[in-house]
C-alpha cells in the first residue's frame, strides 16, 4: 500500500485521524463479532457508565516498519493479557486476549499507509480501549460496553536527540496499597494530571511517586516504570503490587540478562538508595527509555553519575538492544514480534 503524504520527520506525539478503527460491542452478556469502521466518532448516552463513574481501561503499543520493510508490532499478547486483568478489576467483561491481538493486527493492516517508513524515527501508535457505554445512574458496573482500537502516526519521542531529564520526589500519592495502581485504568491517569502540571510549573520533567503506606520506597511516575543501574552494573527495577506491570520494563530485564549478560532483578527500591545508583531511566512504550540525570528530593539534589548530557552506558546498551529487536536489526526472542500483512 502506498504511504500517505505525511512529513514523517516532523510528526509530533499527537493524534492524527487514520482511515479505519476496530469496534466491538458487548450487550446481553456477550461480545458481537466486531469489525473495522471508518467513522471516528463515538455516540453514547449522556449517562454512560464511562462518563459518570470512569469505567474505562486502555492499552498502548506501537507498530513499526523494520529494516527489511516489514510492518510488525511488539508483544501485543501481553497488552491483551494486561487489558483482561484491568477489565476484571473494574468489573468489566473480558475482551479475550486472542481477539485483542487479532483486532490490533487487523487495525494496523487496514491503516498500513500510515505506518511511518523505516529510519524516519516515527511509528504508528495503537490505542485499544474499552468503556461502559449504557446509562448508569446508580453506582454499579455498566451492562453494555464498547471495545475499540484506533491508530495514529507519531513522531520520535526524543526530538533532537536524547537528553536526560530532571524529576522530583512528589508529595502526591499515585495509588493506594490495595487500589488500582497495577491496572491500566483511565482513572489512574486522571488523578496524576494535577501532579504532573504542578511538576512542570516547578521546573521538573516528571514526578517520582513513593509508596503511599510508608513513603520510603520508589514506585513509578505517572506513566512509566523506573529502571536503575547500580554502581557495580546491576539492573534493578522496583517491585510493588501497586505499580503497572510494564511490558517494556519486563522486556528490558530479559534483554539485560539474556542479551547483555547483566545481573538484573526486580525488588523493593528504597528512596535512600538513590544516592548510590549510577544510572536511572523511565521505561515505557512511548520512549522505551527516558534517561534521568537528576532527582530532586525536597530541595536535595541527587545527581546521577551518568550526568545530564546523555544516557548512561548500560542504559544506552539496553535501549539500543531493545529498539534493535523492535526494528528488526537484532534477532528477537521467539513470540515477541508479530508480522502484519
Amino acid at each position: 500500500m502506498e504511504k500517505k503524504n505525511i512529513d514523517w520527520a516532523n510528526l509530533g506525539f499527537a493524534y492524527t485521524k487514520t482511515d479505519y478503527r476496530y469496534v466491538s460491542n458487548f450487550k446481553d452478556g456477550k461480545w458481537d463479532e466486531g469489525g473495522l469502521i471508518t467513522d471516528d466518532t463515538v455516540t453514547i448516552s449522556e449517562c454512560a457508565g464511562v462518563l459518570q463513574y470512569a469505567q474505562t481501561v486502555f492499552e498502548g503499543l506501537k507498530a513499526y516498519t523494520t529494516e527489511d520493510g516489514k510492518i510488525v508490532t511488539f508483544r501485543p499478547d501481553l497488552n491483551g493479557e494486561r487489558l483482561e486483568n484491568s477489565a476484571k478489576r473494574l468489573e468489566m467483561p473480558v475482551f479475550p486476549k486472542d481477539r485483542f491481538v487479532e483486532a490490533v493486527l487487523e487495525t494496523v493492516k487496514a491503516n498500513s499507509a500510515y505506518v511511518p517508513p523505516y529510519g524516519s524515527g516515527a511509528t504508528l501508535y495503537v490505542r485499544p480501549y474499552m468503556f461502559g457505554s449504557n446509562a448508569v445512574i446508580g453506582v454499579k458496573p455498566a451492562d453494555e460496553y464498547q471495545f475499540r482500537v484506533f491508530t495514529t502516526p507519531v513522531g520520535p519521542y526524543f526530538k533532537g536527540g536524547v537528553k536526560p531529564i530532571t524529576i522530583r520526589v512528589t508529595d502526591f500519592d499515585r495509588a493506594a496499597p490495595h487500589g488500582t495502581g497495577h491496572i491500566k485504568a483511565g482513572l489512574n491517569y486522571a488523578m496524576s494530571l494535577h501532579a504532573i502540571v504542578d511538576a512542570h510549573n516547578q521546573g521538573y520533567d516528571e514526578n517520582m511517586y513513593l509508596d503511599a503506606k510508608t513513603r520510603t520506597k520508589v514506585e513509578e511516575t505517572g506513566g512509566a516504570n523506573f529502571l536503575f543501574v547500580t554502581k557495580d552494573g546491576k539492573v534493578v527495577t522496583p517491585k510493588s503490587d501497586s505499580i503497572l506491570p510494564s511490558i517494556t520494563r519486563r522486556s528490558l530485564i530479559y534483554v539485560a540478562k539474556e542479551y547483555l549478560g547483566l545481573e538484573a532483578e526486580e525488588r523493593e527500591v528504597y528512596l535512600d538508595e538513590l544516592k548510590d545508583m549510577a544510572e536511572c531511566g523511565l521505561c515505557g512504550t512511548a520512549a522505551v527509555i527516558s534517561p534521568v540525570g537528576k532527582i530532586v528530593d525536597h530541595g536535595k539534589e541527587i545527581c546521577l553519575p551518568s550526568g545530564m548530557e546523555e544516557m548512561g552506558p548500560i542504559t544506552k546498551k539496553l535501549y539500543d538492544t531493545l529498539t534493535g529487536i523492535q526494528m528488526g536489526r537484532i534477532e528477537a526472542p521467539k513470540g515477541w514480534i508479530y508480522e502484519i500483512g
